[in-house]
């Protein structure tokens, strides 16, 4: 923007002008501030803007490029947003198709359900420990490095898989796996917020997320009946190559160059954490839980109870939360994460519920139904949360801290519910899942109690 007298004053040519819903309001708020004194005209993009006792005034004539301007600042799906989109889904294909054939690998290797839970368990704590490390390179090293690198150690490690005959190398690969998937997943959510429009990016990030329940639809169902008629090795060399599309997808993406703040770096170095995003990442840990329980033992426990159809729960689920992601986000956007944390988290306790009753197939797919729904709107709601009330040259680090909690949800979920199914059997870890999201639901509900609800910008 320039201070400049670019048209002489007249009110033939000028006419008041009202941001409307957000479409023109990020422009006219910059353009209110800049200005700063009522009375000051300036020229921006050619277009005469004089503001007077908080109204804006445009020339008739340029109107319309002034709105085509302010339009394709907000557009979200922008070239490279497609690209980091495309990567997501090809990684989580690759992440989706070895979640529920994983435990059939390991019981193919001689080991039992505690087993199975530490060999999920070891793999989201790894990306766990290594997140606070990818969130500080995000804002030192760049975006692309990051992402690139993290892409890089899941292909070699899931083709590695091809290869391994014990337990104990499984698990060490796994170990590796984890640490690649904490640094591409930390990175790539962070390129997407970079990428959204600040008011857009509750429904932005939940178009992001599409990308990866996508792959949850065909992932699961795709992998198990690869199971039934390729051996193991070719599976995980096809999980590989899919990880392999997604770095060659990301290296084409223009990424954001990083804003260094001078004189921070000591205090950074000791930094685990963005403190401003512990609250909703506090809440998904507790829901998350529940998807250890889920995405670990729930095709051993159909499979006990006789009921048929798994394969289809996968693909119920994701299409459920493609549908919720559509309109959650957008009612993220105008009415905060208030209008949709309780509403989604009072559906996946009821999916909980409904589990652990289990009587036939049509309970499962309810299930699926319901889960799909609230863990569509609370996930990418909470993520905004946590993105929005953090410093935007802290973003990298915000997204750290959320899917840290993420992971760790996942992590404990697998590893207790692998006791808890050993000792007191499937139903009873659907049980102790409903609970942790009535945890979530009473940390909500203290947090409004004690503070303002405030909503991601």
């Amino acid at each position: 923007m320039q201070g400049k007298n670019f048209f002489p004053s007249s009110s033939g040519f000028t006419r008041h002008v009202r941001p409307k819903n957000g479409e023109n309001r990020g422009l006219f708020v910059a353009v209110g501030r800049f200005l700063g004194v009522p009375g000051k005209r300036i020229c921006y993009n050619d277009t005469d803007i004089i503001f007077q006792r908080g109204r804006f005034f445009v020339d008739q004539g340029q109107m319309g490029a002034l709105k085509k301007e302010s339009l394709e600042r907000e557009r979200i799906w922008t070239k490279d947003f497609v690209l980091i989109c495309l990567a997501n889904f090809f990684v989580f294909l690759g992440f989706q198709m070895t979640l529920p054939t994983l435990p059939l690998y390991v019981e193919h290797l001689g080991g039992n359900d505690q087993l199975i839970g530490l060999v999920v368990g070891i793999f989201t704590l790894s990306a766990l420990a290594v997140r606070p490390y990818a969130g500080h390179a995000l804002e030192s090293r760049g975006r692309g490095m990051v992402y690139l690198t993290g892409l890089a150690i899941f292909v070699i490690s899931v083709g590695s898989y091809s290869l391994i005959t014990s337990l104990i190398l499984l698990f060490a690969m796994r170990i590796v796996q984890g640490a690649g998937w904490g640094l591409s997943t930390t990175a790539a959510g962070t390129i997407a917020t970079d990428l959204i429009p600040a008011s857009r990016r509750g429904e932005g990030l939940g178009y992001y997320g599409l990308s990866g329940n996508l792959a949850l639809a065909f992932g699961p169902s795709l992998g198990l009946v690869l199971t039934e008629h390729i051996s193991f090795p070719l599976l995980f060399s096809i999980c590989a190559a899919l990880g392999l599309t997604a770095f060659l997808l990301s290296s084409l993406i223009r990424y954001k160059k990083v804003e260094r703040q001078p004189g921070k770096a000591a205090a950074v170095k000791w930094d685990f954490y963005e403190k401003n995003a512990l609250k909703p990442s506090l809440l998904i840990f507790f829901i998350t839980v529940t998807f250890g329980g889920i995405a670990t033992f729930l095709p051993l426990y159909t499979h006990e109870k006789g009921v048929a159809g798994i394969q289809w729960y996968f693909i119920i689920y994701a299409a459920a939360l493609m549908l919720s992601r559509i309109f959650s986000g957008k009612i993220y956007d105008r009415r905060g994460h208030i209008a949709v944390f309780l509403p989604g988290t009072a559906l996946i306790c009821a999916a909980m519920l409904l589990l652990s009753w289990l009587p036939n197939s049509l309970a499962l797919f309810t299930a699926a139904f319901l889960y799909g729904m609230g863990f569509g709107a609370v996930q990418p709601a909470l993520q905004a949360w946590a993105v929005g009330s953090s410093p935007k040259n802290r973003r990298g680090m915000a997204n750290a801290t959320f899917f840290s909690f993420f992971d760790l949800g996942i992590g404990i979920g697998a590893m207790t519910f692998g006791q808890i199914g050993h000792w007191l059997g499937y139903r009873d870890i659907y049980l102790i899942a409903a609970f942790s999201v009535l945890v979530s639901m009473g940390m909500y509900l203290w947090i409004l109690r004690n503070e303002k609800p405030s909503r991601a910008a």
